[in-house]
């Protein structure tokens, strides 16, 4: 047979897109799978647009979730995150996807993976990549997930059903440590760029927190803007780089993964215009973040940057705390509008600790059915 099949679901979760599949259903190599979720998304394409798969062409609409049963006693699924390179034969799995979070629970219920009473239901889920848990808690009728509500989210046209997410003890989930160097603040010694004030913060993901005037920005920039300033890129990533060996994640700057750490500018408010055309007053918020993803600035901001910049908020001296007053939830700018979030932050005897983040999504079952790839895959070498 010329082609295989594999059972697949392809949904929105928060501000992303991805193709979902049952674990049980997978090859057990992972190279076999590999080659699978990059014929599945149309990758590399020297194009940049995927168009002979179903990714969207940028980082939030390239990407494999894999869910299936857990082992771990607090958690009923395990949710693997693989982020497919556009332009290169790379399947990544480094990091956790946090809007595709918001599916997880849904695809586990829908899919049978969980027994669940209608009503409001709770899916305790362990993210592989991070071994992290979180909880998913959103409405279930007749034995699936309501999608049909009136909660909006910034970056998705129309409305859904609101999901709760809570991200259990979100410190160190790539370094082990909340604060990887230790300190709250310091000064990052770039090769060839100078010295920078940076805040390194593992929260569900790690992230170098950079003030954007350091880099002549405002952090109100549109991400197609900041994408184009070819030199501000590189400089960044090299930024970016310096950082995650800083946080003991690479021995050298060359070694440092594409997916982390990530780099966040970040700015008191001021005026903006969401992608949407919205604008937005320095009143209707409480910090600027634009953050980048995959080599390229985000559309919106990752779920997972977006629990860092919550938990960061509540470290004494980080950079984002010194912009955000607020007390508990407070709300995030970013370029397709405002994200409210919060984090419980604890400080005892001078160690701090991040007990959890919480946020609020929605997400959406598109198409269910299978995805077809050369049956030669599971015989090849």
């Amino acid at each position: 047979m010329e082609q295989a099949r594999l059972n697949a679901v392809f949904a929105r979760g928060g501000t992303s897109n991805s193709v979902i599949v049952n674990g049980a259903d997978l090859p057990a190599d992972r190279a076999v799978r590999d080659r699978i979720f990059l014929h599945v998304l149309g990758s590399p394409d020297a194009y940049g647009r995927q168009l002979n798969g179903m990714g969207g062409g940028i980082s939030s609409l390239s990407k494999i979730v894999i869910v299936e049963v857990s082992d771990h006693p607090d958690a009923d699924v395990d949710y693997t995150f693989v982020q497919i390179a556009v332009d290169k034969p790379v399947a990544d799995y480094g990091a956790m996807c946090g809007n595709m979070a918001s599916s997880v629970g849904a695809f586990a219920v829908d899919e049978g993976l969980v027994s669940v009473a209608d009503g409001m239901a709770t899916v305790r889920v362990q993210n592989t990549n991070t071994q992290k848990l979180f909880h998913a808690h959103f409405e279930v009728r007749d034995g699936r997930a309501v999608e049909l509500g009136d909660f909006s989210i910034p970056g998705v046209s129309g409305a859904g059903a609101k999901i709760k997410l809570d991200f259990l003890e979100p410190g160190g989930a790539s370094t082990g440590e909340l604060l990887p160097s230790g300190q709250a603040t310091q000064m990052l010694d770039v090769p060839g760029e100078g010295v920078f004030e940076v805040s390194l913060v593992d929260a569900s993901n790690p992230l170098v927190f950079v003030k954007a005037e350091d880099f002549g920005c405002t952090a109100m920039e549109s991400p197609a803007d900041l994408d184009a300033d070819q030199a501000l890129m590189a400089r960044l990533d090299r930024v970016r780089r310096a950082g995650g060996v800083a946080m003991g994640m690479a021995d050298s700057p060359e070694t440092v993964a594409l997916s982390n750490p990530r780099i966040a500018l970040v700015a008191a408010p001021d005026t903006f215009t969401a992608l949407d055309g919205r604008s937005y007053e320095a009143a209707d918020y409480d910090i600027a973040v634009r953050m980048i993803s995959m080599g390229n600035f985000h559309r919106a901001i990752t779920l997972t940057g977006a629990m860092c910049v919550a938990v960061a908020a509540g470290i004494p001296g980080s950079l984002v705390q010194r912009i955000v007053s607020a007390e508990g939830a407070f709300e995030v700018g970013n370029p397709s509008g405002v994200l409210p979030v919060q984090a419980d932050v604890r400080e005892v005897d001078g160690v701090v600790t991040a007990v959890s983040a919480t946020t609020f999504r929605t997400q959406r079952r598109i198409m269910e059915g299978q995805v077809l790839y050369p049956a030669h895959f599971l015989t090849d070498d």
